[in-house]
């Protein structure tokens, strides 16, 4: 459209697919059409200076988010429909060209570190997970690249993301029509399945496709390949954020988390961290027992890309303490949250973000909310 010298003008989302339909389900599916608006582009159309571009971009795409979520609309849906107000900074001229006189594409490689390489999609990208990060996390981590000071760790960073684009649009018309609908889902799934082959049951836990996830990621400066097997699992073009169970052995060893607070209540001056990650650094990432059979590992993980995350991350203690709520060991509970606390404010504004973000009906989010009660104040 832009080659044929339209600008999008601006981009609406319109509720038009079943909220209850199978590939909604757990997943970051859209529950609209995002429709875009345009109008012709004057001949004469000026060129654009990168630098404006760019300074009026985070305005921009910042007051349309602010717009959006006020209206209901959540998650994919919101991140799809801020594509047209990025764009019509971008196709308002004929072309937009940096100092050097380089045109700046539409496209490009984001992990590129020149904007005429990089390409203008990619700063889009990073400027709707930034204004995500800083709504759920605050300031320090939407500026946050590469660990910067003041910010919580990356894994925490993607896992807010991740969790943030998962989220739903409200729409109360689908919602009343999907509480009646729960058999009538369950049948079509097994008509789906029904084509003489037993159906795969669905690993738990919540999908994106990788390529929204690497959209956000990249940019921001968050590597994927050091989380795969910690707090991700990517197969097949999706990948998976692994629920607080399957983080169980990773965190505390076989012995699980039983052992640990068993450890926590005999020796209260002990450090947790001294009991998060007892394995080598070769088996930080365990293989996760299934029901009745062993399940293939989520990824090998080498030894030099952990040296640098062997240590247990803020979000690994808020993981921890949620196991320990979990497992009724409220003397350990205490102990460790005691320590989260004497580190800084992170642990609990970590908490209560993730609190926010995870669906009502979780699991994750009934510990969390249980986690919080038994915090000190």
């Amino acid at each position: 459209m832009i080659r044929g010298r339209w600008t999008i003008t601006g981009s609406w989302p319109i509720a038009t697919e079943a909220g209850n339909r199978l590939r909604a389900r757990d997943s970051a599916a859209l529950a609209t059409s995002v429709h875009l608006v345009c109008r012709p582009r004057s001949d004469n159309a000026p060129v654009g200076d990168w630098g404006e571009v760019l300074r009026e971009l985070p305005n921009r795409v910042g007051d349309w988010i602010e717009r959006l979520q006020s209206e209901g609309i959540r998650g994919a849906d919101l991140v799809f429909a801020c594509i047209g107000p990025a764009l019509e900074i971008y196709s308002r001229y004929s072309k937009v060209v940096d100092a050097e006189e380089r045109e700046i594409p539409l496209g490009g490689n984001p992990e590129a570190s020149e904007p005429h390489q990089r390409g203008f999609l990619s700063y889009v990208w990073e400027v709707v997970g930034r204004t995500a990060l800083e709504q759920v996390l605050g300031t320090a981590e939407g500026k946050a690249r590469n660990g910067a000071a003041g910010a919580v760790e990356e894994d925490a960073r993607l896992t807010a993301l991740f969790l943030w684009t998962l989220q739903s649009t409200e729409n109360e018309g689908n919602s009343k029509k999907e509480k009646g609908k729960n058999e009538e889902i369950e049948e079509e799934a097994k008509s789906e399945d029904d084509d003489g082959e037993k159906p795969k049951k669905k690993k738990p836990g919540f999908s994106l496709i990788f390529d929204v996830v690497r959209r956000f990621a990249q940019p921001l400066g968050i590597h994927l390949p050091e989380w795969e097997g910690r707090i991700i699992e990517t197969e097949k073009g999706v990948v998976r954020l692994l629920p607080l169970a399957e983080r169980a052995n990773q965190l505390f060893g076989e012995g699980g988390a039983q052992a640990v607070a068993d450890k926590l209540e005999r020796s209260r001056e002990t450090s947790p961290q001294l009991f998060l990650f007892p394995q080598s650094t070769r088996d930080l990432a365990p293989e996760i027992k299934g029901r009745g059979r062993r399940k293939k590992s989520a990824g090998e993980v080498s030894d030099e890309t952990l040296k640098t995350q062997r240590g247990a991350t803020t979000l690994d203690r808020v993981h921890a303490a949620m196991l320990l709520q979990a497992s009724g060991r409220a003397n350990a509970l205490r102990a460790l949250l005691k320590e989260g606390l004497e580190r800084g404010p992170d642990f609990l504004r970590l908490a209560n973000a993730l609190s926010a973000l995870y669906p009502k009906d979780s699991e994750e989010k009934r510990l969390l909310d249980a986690m919080l009660l038994a915090a000190p104040r």
